[in-house]
């Protein structure tokens, strides 16, 4: 079974049991719900099923409280871990036209207008209005494409082709 990372836990909350979040997902409202199951994986061959009982936000953290785990001394262990969701809990329907999950798009090749290959996304990065999807290439350095409609022109999912136009001054290796 393949797992999604969907928030980081970074340290504990007070003394009732509850943990900090760093969210790392599109939909924090969604995945951290009461009743909702997420896996802390505490390292790469450890991890835990957990139920969400209590949510709350606290400055840029999601407070969270896990059933069964009532103190402080219940969820030290779990800092720091990464909080995943599994493969069947992803949904679709969550996306809107021409939004994609971030592994829906690492690995995929990229090609200019002219069905030349550029390279292949590596990783996406969210630094602010737009992402930034990072396409390693053979001998050069990477390109950072804008996820933005006049960049990104087509991207299809059933070929593993992402179609795109580089703007002028985008790529400095021309």
């Amino acid at each position: 079974m393949d797992f999604y990372n969907i928030g980081k836990i970074v340290n504990t909350q007070g003394l009732r049991g509850e943990v900090r979040v760093m969210s790392i997902t599109d939909f924090p409202e969604k995945r951290f719900q009461v009743g909702n199951e997420v896996y802390a994986f505490l390292n790469e061959d450890k991890s835990e099923k957990l139920e969400i009982d209590g949510v709350r936000s606290h400055k840029n953290f999601i407070l969270l409280h896990f059933k069964g785990k009532p103190t402080i001394n219940d969820v030290e262990y779990l800092k720091p871990s990464i909080l995943k969701i599994a493969e069947d809990q992803l949904d679709t329907d969550d996306l809107n036209p021409g939004e994609y999950y971030y592994h829906q798009i690492i690995g995929l090749n990229v090609v200019d207008t002219d069905g030349n290959k550029i390279g292949t996304v590596k990783e996406i990065l969210s630094p602010g209005a737009n992402d930034v999807w990072v396409v390693k290439r053979d001998n050069k350095s990477d390109l950072l494409l804008p996820k933005i409609d006049s960049v990104i022109l087509d991207v299809n999912l059933d070929d593993n082709v992402i179609t795109v136009e580089i703007p002028g001054g985008l790529d400095d290796e021309d």
